[in-house]
């Protein structure tokens, strides 16, 4: 996403009318008049059929998501249990959230109805993908998520900033620049925020020997820092002059890593794959424990391989792999490494070459 200049009075104004005349198109008292109404409003302007049109593929984007995926936004709603998050149908799932937006349009709010108190989000989601699927989800603002397989997150965005927590999995963001309210992915430890960029985040929590955070930049400049950890047990922003070391700026071509507890490492260059590779559907290993490697290619689906010798789980393996083609591991795995395969049935054991 190009970066470019927080939108203007005008650019707000017109979004308000879109929203408004989108929300109430779709209710039950609409009639023939606001119908006409409607048609006065698009032929007044160019710009009006435009942007309605814009906003209206980028909702219509969510009729084609699999109904294992809505199943799990239910999920994710039922463990929230936010009063503002809606319970997802196939066509209905949005509703909610447009009242709210049509709500604020009507009493004169500003953008999507942020006439509410700063506290109580204005939208909120919850979106997961199941093992092996990906999944593009457009926002409201314009932002993009394209999240990996089995990725669970909630988005919520508020009166003055954005936010979007990484339960588990790994996301990468569009964000549409707007200098007024700040972006925030909050995963595990750590906080990012940005105003307008592409990046990647991941957060495995259960995931042995990945259970830090990961982020990677693609374009435009993010800060990323440790949160501390408040007296219940949950994670709170730090201050703005927070420790160096507990804080750093990255930049395009750059990533940083942290431990489970939100201590950063040394910021490092993004290999030459990119941020994702995984969007083409590659995941690449460099000098990785085979035990690691088969862990990452099984959250994509079915390897069956297994391996149960500790010596052979640490051998070092270093290759690109397309985590939807197994049949290719199996015959892949005896070149790279000394090894062998113990049974060709539907679960095979991976052994030390003789």
């Amino acid at each position: 996403m190009t970066p470019s200049l927080p939108p203007s009075e005008e650019a707000l104004r017109l979004r308000e009318e879109v929203i408004d005349w989108f929300v109430h198109r779709r209710s039950a008292n609409w009639n023939s008049r606001d119908e006409r109404l409607f048609q006065d409003w698009i032929d007044a302007d160019p710009k009006h059929a435009d942007a309605y049109r814009q906003w209206e593929s980028r909702w219509q984007a969510f009729d084609a998501i699999a109904p294992e995926t809505v199943a799990g936004w239910r999920e994710g709603f039922a463990g929230n249990g936010a009063a503002t998050a809606p319970v997802p149908t196939r066509r209905g799932f949005l509703k909610p959230a447009l009242a709210l937006a049509a709500a604020g349009v009507v009493a004169g709010g500003s953008y999507l109805g942020w006439s509410h108190q700063q506290a109580q989000p204005v939208f909120a989601q919850a979106f997961a993908t199941q093992r092996g699927q990906q999944l593009e989800v457009p926002l409201p603002d314009g932002s993009v998520l394209r999240l990996d397989t089995a990725t669970r997150l909630e988005v919520r965005y508020f009166r003055q900033r954005r936010e979007v927590r990484l339960i588990d999995g790994q996301a990468v963001f569009a964000v549409q620049p707007d200098a007024q309210r700040p972006f925030d992915v909050l995963a595990g430890p750590l906080q990012v925020r940005v105003v307008g960029t592409r990046f990647a985040v991941r957060y495995t929590p259960t995931m042995v020997g990945a259970e830090g955070a990961r982020v990677s930049v693609e374009q435009g400049k993010v800060r990323v820092a440790r949160m501390d950890r408040a007296p219940e047990g949950n994670w709170v922003e730090p201050a703005p002059e927070a420790d160096p070391q507990d804080a750093v700026f990255l930049t395009a071509g750059q990533q940083v890593h942290s431990d489970a507890e939100g201590m950063l490492a040394a910021v490092s260059a993004i290999p030459g794959d990119g941020i994702a590779p995984w969007r083409e559907h590659r995941l690449s290993f460099v000098d990785t424990p085979l035990a690691r490697a088969l862990a990452e290619l099984e959250r994509y689906g079915s390897t069956g391989l297994v391996v149960r010798d500790p010596a052979v789980a640490a051998l070092r393996l270093s290759g690109t792999f397309d985590p939807r083609d197994a049949r290719t591991l199996r015959r892949a795995l005896p070149s790279a490494l000394p090894v062998r395969l113990r049974g060709d049935g539907p679960v095979a054991e991976i052994v030390a070459a003789p």
